[in-house]
């Protein structure tokens, strides 16, 4: 995995985006990443019952622009002053989870920073957060800030959830990026709704029980592979618990007492995805803590 250059948080100055601005600092202060700032102003058609001239629109984008940009660079110099890092800013206009990706993409981030939630317009509480929107569109490894410390001290307990798709071993490589010092906990969660189909298509119990012992084994194996001491140091655990993937993931990092989850990005696509949602969206939605949702 190549080393990370370049970061993009996303602001639009609320708490919520402090938090993740600051985090996004703190990381690029770490790993010797440019930081880059960037705030999208809606277009004012993206508003319901918006019937304004098109020249009105243009002027008011424009002078929202303007003092956004104003804004933004206060922020910028204050980071510098306060982590001694570089630091760009720029302004977008549009819908902000497609510019913020977009961006990303020109400046080849590796990782965006974005808060839980910030300012809602109707729009997005109809189709979704910046934040959720965002986990869609970008090939960037995102991070979702949901911790409330604005100290944004270092990560010391993750939980690194893997399920073996394509992919799986880029997440402890990543977390390791992001929380060089902290406790990784390597997790699979063996998804009981296997189980319960197998057993409604007839296999006995015997049966059942051999392909768990098999699965748990080879689970067990893969784990060891993938969350070694070697490559990712010796503060490295591994565990294997049964249930519904995204729930058990929040409830242990809650049990862990965990100050960040990490795992895949994309493991579901089309319809299936749209109908019963990613375990990554879940967890991103219901955990307590900051997510960090790896490519």
């Amino acid at each position: 995995m190549q080393a990370i250059s370049h970061i993009v948080a996303g602001t639009d100055f609320s708490a919520e985006a402090d938090l993740a601005v600051h985090r996004a600092a703190s990381i690029s202060k770490a790993l010797g990443a440019k930081l880059h700032l960037i705030h999208v102003v809606h277009p004012l058609d993206l508003y319901a019952g918006s019937e304004l001239s098109f020249s009105f629109q243009t002027h008011y984008q424009q002078a929202q622009q303007e003092i956004v940009k104003t804004q933004i660079d206060t922020l910028a110099f204050k980071l510098r002053e306060q982590f001694n890092i570089t630091v760009e800013a720029a302004t977008r206009i549009g819908r902000a989870h497609t510019e913020i990706s977009n961006y990303s993409e020109q400046v080849h981030a590796g990782l965006i920073v974005a808060g839980a939630q910030g300012q809602h317009t109707l729009v997005e509480k109809l189709l979704g957060s910046t934040s959720a929107r965002l986990m869609a569109v970008s090939k960037s490894a995102i991070l979702i800030v949901k911790n409330k410390d604005i100290t944004t001290p270092p990560y010391r307990h993750v939980i690194a959830a893997v399920n073996f798709l394509a992919g799986a071993e880029n997440v402890p490589t990543m977390t390791r990026k992001i929380a060089p010092d902290a406790q990784i906990e390597g997790l699979l969660i063996f998804d009981t709704n296997q189980e319960a189909h197998m057993y409604k298509a007839g296999m006995n119990q015997t049966l059942l029980q051999q392909y768990r012992t098999q699965a748990l084994a080879d689970a067990d194996r893969k784990l060891s592979a993938i969350f070694n001491e070697q490559a990712l140091g010796k503060q490295v655990s591994r565990t294997i618990l049964s249930g519904y993937p995204s729930q058990s993931i929040c409830n242990h990092a809650g049990t862990q007492h965990a100050d960040l989850i990490a795992l895949g990005k994309n493991e579901k696509s089309g319809l299936e995805n749209w109908l019963l949602g990613s375990v990554s969206k879940g967890v991103a939605y219901a955990a307590e803590c900051d997510v960090l949702l790896a490519n």
